[in-house]
């Protein structure tokens, strides 16, 4: 019986040779970030690990071995009878923990004794970082970029995520780092992943795309929330042509009523973020704000800002960012329809190219 497999990448290619990859890391490491596609089997928990690190610091080599040991050898055993109880005999797994060192070698060792043909990333998640960051920030883009521009509430996010069904590439920044990318653009209820977990996210779009062909992403600026673009990709959007969404600020206050609506039910928070504005609104527009979402009215607070606020913004980042126009397209109203028609021009667009 031959022992586990060393495996140098845990690129796409390689990932595509395994049938399930397993983290081994605890699920704080794991949640942090890990290898696209992979699932969390920890060998230690949370808890253990820090029981096991403080005997390691404050007792002895020696009795944080045994004490680890005894915790990896049960939590191996709980996997096999569970997660992994229905893997048949060509089960081919790749495992990997922090650095490729004791928790994927005794998870490793044990799989493979059950005769599984198992495959371990040497050096762990740091390998993996490291391919990250070469990709993302030590590289040249490798991509054609098209960015959907317009102001905010034009419906560039709506349109960009219909184009797929018209076999358009697209990248979705925002969605990817879990924010609309504006002052108000958190999700309710949900946080940002961390800077790695976005890039990894970012990588894992980027390996599923045919990078010969032009990839639409939507304009944002060097953040998307609290998350930073990446070299490689934010150089690919700075040298990109764009196309050109726009409609009456009327129209896109009644989209962004809709789109914020959820985030209005909760005044005190939506009005702590408008009293941050960049933009510094006065004590008497502020009232004005509180009263009306307090009665529900959301858009002429949502018109207030794009008059005082996202306009400005946008008409600030246009000077900065000129870029070649491949593109242009009024909207009478943002609503479904006209998303749907600005959809297929942008398609027909780089039909065109």
């Amino acid at each position: 019986m031959s022992g586990p497999e060393t495996v140098a990448s845990a690129g796409a290619a390689t990932r595509a040779r395994f049938d399930m990859v397993i983290d081994v890391r605890s699920p704080g490491e794991f949640a942090e970030d890990h290898v696209p596609g992979a699932v969390n089997l920890p060998v230690l928990d949370n808890a253990e690990r820090a029981e096991v690190g403080t005997l390691y610091v404050q007792k002895s080599r020696f009795l944080a071995r045994k004490v680890g040991g005894a915790y990896v050898a049960r939590n191996i055993a709980g996997h096999l009878l569970g997660a992994l109880a229905d893997q048949p005999g060509g089960f081919r797994p790749l495992v990997y923990c922090w650095r490729g060192g004791m928790r994927s070698g005794a998870m490793a060792h044990i799989l493979s004794q059950v005769g599984w043909r198992v495959g371990v990333l040497a050096g762990g998640y740091r390998t993996y970082r490291r391919e990250v960051t070469a990709r993302l920030y030590d590289s040249p883009p490798g991509f054609r970029a098209l960015v959907l521009d317009g102001p905010t509430g034009s419906g560039k996010t709506e349109v960009l995520r219909r184009l797929p069904a018209l076999g358009v590439q697209v990248l979705d920044l925002e969605g990817l780092a879990g924010h609309r990318g504006s002052l108000l653009g958190a999700l309710p209820g949900q946080s940002q992943p961390a800077q790695k977990m976005f890039e990894s996210r970012l990588l894992a779009a980027l390996e599923a795309l045919d990078l010969s062909r032009p990839v639409v992403i939507e304009a944002e600026s060097s953040k998307v929330g609290e998350r930073m673009v990446p070299p490689a990709v934010w150089s690919a959007m700075s040298e990109a042509p764009a196309f050109h969404l726009s409609a009456p600020p009327e129209a896109r206050a009644a989209y962004l009523a809709g789109v914020y609506a959820e985030s209005a039910r909760d005044v005190e928070a939506l009005m702590a973020l408008l009293s941050r504005l960049p933009s510094k609104p006065g004590a008497r527009r502020l009232a004005e704000w509180r009263s009306l979402l307090e009665a529900g009215d959301l858009e002429p607070v949502a018109l207030g800002l794009v008059e005082s606020h996202y306009d400005p913004a946008y008409r600030r980042s246009s000077r900065q960012h000129e870029r070649q126009p491949l593109g242009a397209l009024d909207l009478a109203e943002v609503t479904p329809a006209e998303l749907d028609r600005a959809a297929e021009a942008v398609a027909a667009r780089l039909r065109d190219l």
